[in-house]
């Protein structure tokens, strides 16, 4: 079965609109579990602009699933996921200014630097997730750097679903092959939603994880976060 990961940031986004801490992100990250996800998902910024490295810290001895934690590894960002050892650890090629996660790496011009990041992680006994596109020497490239897993970058998949969903999917199953051929685990996620969810995990149902937070959050405003995590398990079926 494909887990289900909760990414909370839009939770301290909300929070940290007003100050103070309602809603609150810990009780959010509890209760995320306790309604049936399978992990939770922080993507800490350096200028803490929604999920604080505090915030890091203190989820880590309430998460009682598996804790990923995303981010560029700068040198802080390393030092707080070797610090705090997550589950696993996904590493993203954002800058520092970047609103949301919009590319994967270039896995052959970056290939020392994800290497020796991969294998610090790795030595904390961290799983390491690196977030590439659908380019297949990407793809190759990623087992290259001795990563446990990549995590597609899905949001041309989720534009595209609409108009044709067999198009949308179609180099994302190319990608997916050519990773489990190469031993790769395989993530997915942005801009996943209930709409577009099932038909992916459908058409590649070795996927091991999706990561999802934006689309889930919005949905919870409308139907509750228990209704909406239990929709989107329903999904990954």
């Amino acid at each position: 079965m494909i887990k289900l990961s909760v990414n909370i940031n839009k939770v301290a986004t909300l929070r940290n609109a007003r100050g103070g801490n309602v809603p609150d992100v810990l009780k959010v990250a509890e209760d995320c579990q306790l309604f049936g996800a399978d992990g939770i998902t922080v993507h800490p910024r350096p200028d803490e602009r929604h999920i604080r490295y505090a915030d890091v810290y203190a989820l880590r001895p309430l998460v009682t699933t598996e804790f990923n934690i995303e981010g560029y590894p700068s040198p802080q960002f390393i030092d707080l996921v070797c610090k705090v050892k997550p589950e696993q650890v996904t590493l993203v090629p954002d800058s520092p200014e970047a609103i949301t996660s919009n590319a994967g790496w270039d896995t052959i011009r970056h290939a020392s630097f994800l290497k020796e990041c991969i294998s610090e992680f790795q030595s904390h006994n961290i799983r390491v997730s690196i977030f590439v596109d659908t380019n297949l020497d990407n793809i190759r490239n990623a087992a290259l750097t001795e990563t446990d897993r990549i995590e597609l970058y899905t949001e041309p998949y989720a534009t595209m679903f609409p108009s044709s969903p067999e198009n949308a999917v179609a180099p994302f199953l190319e990608a997916a092959k050519i990773a489990r051929s190469a031993g790769l685990g395989i993530n997915a996620g942005h801009d996943l939603n209930l709409a577009n969810l099932n038909y992916m995990a459908k058409m590649i149902p070795w996927l091991a994880e999706v990561s999802i937070g934006h689309a889930l959050i919005s949905d919870a405003l409308y139907f509750g976060l228990e209704t909406t995590i239990k929709k989107y398990k329903a999904l990954l079926v």
